[in-house]
């Protein structure tokens, strides 16, 4: 993993050099190619390996000669080999979630830091997956996917879900102001549905419990923790209940109906004034 590291700030460093070799700026490179100016960025940073289409369009908008493109190709040859060495990758973890969830009638879960999988846009489940990470492009569009295709499970009638939220959860907004706009109206959206149950805490009541990480419980049966490194799958029933318990303090203090949707309204107000305010 190290080795993969160095390698992407390699190709970071190699991509910075050309692009102030040819007298552009990050943002001038990714009007010229086409691309998200967060994309170049992430690239020259070490924390993306772009897809085949964003190198071509790249290694385009930098003009570059042969001897600069064979450098730049040779390099993401290499890391695309090492990433094809690793396993799952993060499509793989997302389709190991998507068998759980599809086998499981009951889901209740538990976020104090973001939205949940099953309630994310396109665009916030785009972000969830890379931020603060060094991924692969190709196999983070193929984990967003099969993360949003999961969601059809909501609308499949026998199947129950519950989750609860902190205030803080809708509150952390990755992307933009704007993104968390829609992500707001996504979960009014969903709270109006017959078989789900979707709570908030308020940040003014009184939290019932330290919560050191998100959780979900299928079928009352196992727990799946998110940690940042990963999922740790708990099956001991001690620790099942526990999280079960903590699940139903918070969700006993959660606004529901017509009032989470009041509370998501007012975070709604305050994220486009955010985002006026940072156009401006």
């Amino acid at each position: 993993m190290e080795e993969r590291r160095g390698r992407l700030r390699e190709l970071g460093e190699l991509v910075r050099r050309l692009r102030r070799g040819a007298g552009l700026t990050g943002k001038e490179l990714a009007r010229r190619a086409g691309v998200g100016q967060p994309t170049i960025s992430r690239i020259e940073t070490g924390g993306l390996l772009p897809t085949a289409e964003t190198v071509e369009r790249v290694a385009a908008a930098l003009g570059l000669g042969p001897a600069d493109r064979a450098e730049l190709d040779g390099l993401v040859s290499r890391l695309r080999d090492e990433v094809g060495r690793l396993r799952g990758g993060l499509a793989g973890r997302e389709s190991a979630d998507d068998a759980r969830v599809r086998a499981a009638g009951e889901v209740a879960c538990f976020s104090s830091v973001m939205v949940p999988a099953l309630l994310q846009t396109a665009e916030y489940a785009r972000l969830a997956l890379t931020v603060g990470r060094a991924v692969d492009e190709e196999d983070a569009a193929k984990a967003a996917a099969i993360r949003v295709q999961r969601q059809s499970v909501l609308f499949e009638e026998g199947r129950r879900f519950w989750f609860v939220l902190t205030e803080g959860a809708v509150r952390t907004w990755p992307g933009s102001p704007g993104l968390m706009v829609a992500q707001l109206d996504r979960l009014a959206q969903v709270s109006t549905l017959g078989h789900v149950r979707l709570g908030v805490v308020p940040w003014s009541v009184e939290a019932p419990a330290f919560a050191l990480h998100g959780f979900t419980v299928f079928d009352g049966a196992v727990s799946v923790a998110e940690l940042i490194t990963g999922d740790v799958l708990v099956t001991e029933q001690g620790d099942v209940a526990a999280h079960r318990e903590v699940l139903e303090a918070f969700g006993g203090v959660a606004v529901y109906g017509d009032g989470v949707r009041a509370l998501l309204g007012e975070i709604g107000t305050d994220f486009r004034r955010l985002e006026s305010q940072t156009q401006d």
